[in-house]
């Protein structure tokens, strides 16, 4: 399901509790105590320990003592994951679109608030250029996320709008554009020697998986050089799209 912003505050779900002491505990440098734990993710004491004990069962959670550290099951999952990962899959997607465009590219995911960088390819001779790997970049002023956002169905696509603190007409005007162009292209306004061109990776109408970000110097993308990296974003998205649906054309799920 596509990541939304909630319209209003809610409590969160039991599930959200019992993945929030799961972040806390594999996210901690050193095991943590239950105090502590619970503090993080604001929770009662008891509450948490409750759900702790649930964790520990089930071997997401390892206890040490009065200190929690990630169980076998986080670990089983990290390790299989490693090698059917978005990111592995995408790598080479990532690497051979850098190499046709001589360009930086990055891979984002849609998150609460934005899109999540979560892996770059960068050439050496753009090391001037932040790679942003890791950060979350809001709907505005970058080309990721409003590729994603446009990618959404009409009503995820609304809440998004009505989460945004102001010029949601403005931003309403763009996401249109992109779905009609299929890029979403920012240039000069976050960085005026920056330029970036983004397309969704779509498997299922209305359900972006990631975006493909193309960046580079912003006098670099003359109109031939822009319509060459549309044509290599478009045909990077597809293969991406092929490496991600692969198994279940093979197996008809």
């Amino acid at each position: 399901m596509p990541v939304t912003p909630p319209a209003a505050a809610s409590p969160r779900s039991a599930v959200d509790k019992a993945l929030d002491l799961v972040e806390a505990v594999s996210r901690a440098p050193h095991p943590v105590r239950l105090t502590d734990l619970a503090a993080e993710v604001g929770l009662h004491r008891a509450t948490a320990y409750r759900i702790l004990l649930d964790l520990v069962r089930r071997g997401w959670v390892l206890r040490a003592g009065d200190r929690y550290l990630p169980g076998a099951a986080v670990l089983r999952m990290s390790a299989s994951a490693a090698g059917n990962s978005l990111t592995t899959l995408a790598r080479p997607v990532l690497a051979r679109l850098s190499a046709a465009t001589s360009m930086m590219v990055n891979l984002q995911v849609l998150e609460e608030g934005g899109a999540r960088v979560i892996d770059v390819v960068r050439p050496e001779r753009l090391t001037m250029i932040s790679h942003l790997r890791g950060e979350l970049l809001p709907v505005r002023p970058f080309a990721g996320p409003l590729a994603l956002v446009a990618a959404l169905e009409p009503e995820a696509r609304k809440r998004w709008l009505d989460g945004l603190p102001e010029d949601a007409d403005e931003v309403a005007r763009e996401l249109a554009e992109v779905e009609r162009t299929g890029v979403a292209v920012e240039r000069g306004r976050n960085d005026k020697l920056v330029a970036s061109v983004s397309r969704a990776v779509v498997p299922a109408p209305g359900a972006p998986v990631c975006a493909l970000t193309v960046v580079g110097p912003d006098p670099e993308f003359d109109e031939p050089t822009l319509a060459s990296v549309e044509r290599e974003l478009r045909a990077a998205a597809d293969r991406l799209v092929t490496a991600l649906t692969a198994d279940t054309a093979e197996t008809g799920r």
